[in-house]
């Protein structure tokens, strides 16, 4: 069964997943993935998701303050033998909700073109196309997302 642990970026679970998550982004984006990694920096991150299957760290993600009002989803990632099970759909809904208790009503992201499964999952998940944003505003492999966030409690 999978659950989701909130915690921050100490977390040593998080930090295997996000070595595991650098090393998928090194392999799809070659030479431009220097100027990712430059954004993706760990150290300060507050709000980490780690999802267990079991014991087992299988996925992660994580938000930060953008704009206010608007969380930046980050590190997004899940183990490949457990992709496919709905695993990042659970920690992206923890996420969401955290930001909204958080006072956010949006949720923002940058993925790349050359991560099609995680394209197709913020567009399950009721992420829309937006026009690149800050850093990411004139870099063509750059694909941006937003979600508006309801403050309806979920069962």
């Amino acid at each position: 069964m999978i659950y989701c642990l909130r915690t921050n970026s100490d977390n040593p679970d998080f930090r295997k997943l996000v070595v595991a998550l650098d090393a998928d982004l090194r392999n799809r984006d070659g030479e431009e993935h220097g100027f990712y990694a430059q954004f993706n920096k760990i150290d300060k991150i507050k709000e980490v998701v780690v999802a267990y299957d079991d014991e087992t760290p299988v996925g992660c993600g994580a938000i930060k303050a953008y704009v206010l009002g608007t969380m930046e989803v980050k590190r997004m990632f899940v183990a490949p033998a457990c992709r496919g099970k709905g695993v990042a759909s659970v920690i992206l809904k923890n996420l969401e909700a955290w930001a909204v208790e958080l006072h956010a009503s949006r949720c923002v992201l940058e993925t790349g073109k050359r991560q099609p499964e995680a394209i197709r999952l913020y567009t399950k998940n009721a992420y829309h196309l937006i026009p690149n944003y800050g850093q990411y505003e004139n870099v063509e492999n750059s694909v941006c997302f937003e979600k508006i966030l309801s403050n309806e409690p979920t069962n």
